[in-house]
């Protein structure tokens, strides 16, 4: 289905959760997540902007985490309704301008890995922004030359761990490096915002959640520990082992975390 071209899948009914994918997954990585919420709730999991039937990013123009968080305008309740919105990595980054941008219809946020980078360099971690940095400079240097799979191997090595690449088979690289090619604006996003954690506690729900893996990538556990300097009221909630992808990887684990959130 589609609304305003944000095309969609959903299950449920009740209060309205939206559900916000990362970068590479499509809508469809939450379908663990789906099965769990929809007892409960009316749950959206929208494709951004490449995904799924949802257009392709204007190569014209500069991305912003505003112009992916609009995909969700449709989708917001009438009468004086709420929903919550629940986004992973790059969606997390989303779900936050969206809850920013929608704060009056707004009831929970949880964030699962978020992964607003320019954080790193606001806020002085500069190891952990020059290391996200790297990967950013490599995927558009490969996408603008074409060699998308040069760039897949390092993304899925940083994300999933060294020799996530090689253990794919050849059908799941093609697809992956596919997949990949929104990236290449979604960067511009994560990278130019500018609003300062100040003025996300003063925009965001005051219960918002943030879960994490204690074994993540750098970068992420710093944005993490960013946000629970800066913003103590947030909850913060942590997995010991499932790196940055555990929302898909161990469901069992992190779909627990999220129901209590969103309760």
């Amino acid at each position: 289905m589609e609304i305003h071209d944000t095309d969609f899948i959903e299950a449920g009914s009740g209060e309205k959760v939206i559900l916000v994918h990362s970068s590479v997954a499509g809508a469809k990585q939450w379908r663990s997540l789906m099965d769990a919420l929809a007892g409960d709730f009316h749950v959206i999991a929208i494709n951004l902007f490449g995904y799924g039937k949802t257009r392709a990013w204007d190569d014209g123009n500069l991305q912003r985490l505003e112009d992916q968080a609009r995909l969700i305008e449709p989708f917001l309740p009438t009468a004086g309704n709420q929903i919550s919105i629940v986004g992973h990595s790059f969606g997390g980054s989303v779900a936050m301008k969206a809850a920013a941008l929608f704060k009056d219809q707004m009831n929970r946020l949880v964030l699962i890995e978020p992964n607003p980078f320019y954080l790193l360099s606001k806020y002085g971690r500069m190891e952990a922004y020059e290391e996200a940095v790297s990967l950013r400079d490599l995927i558009k240097t490969n996408g603008r030359a074409g060699t998308w799979e040069i760039a897949a191997e390092r993304f899925a090595d940083y994300w999933t761990g060294a020799g996530s690449w090689n253990a794919m088979p050849e059908d799941r690289k093609t697809k992956f490096s596919h997949a990949l090619k929104p990236n290449f604006h979604e960067w511009d996003a994560v990278m130019n915002e500018q609003t300062s954690l100040s003025e996300w506690e003063r925009d965001l729900p005051k219960g918002t959640t943030v879960l994490s893996s204690a074994d993540t990538v750098k970068s992420i556990a710093e944005i993490v520990a960013l946000m629970k300097e800066n913003v103590p009221g947030w909850n913060f909630e942590r997995i010991k082992k499932g790196g940055h992808m555990a929302i898909m990887t161990k469901p069992e684990q992190l779909n627990p975390m999220v129901i209590d959130a969103l309760s």
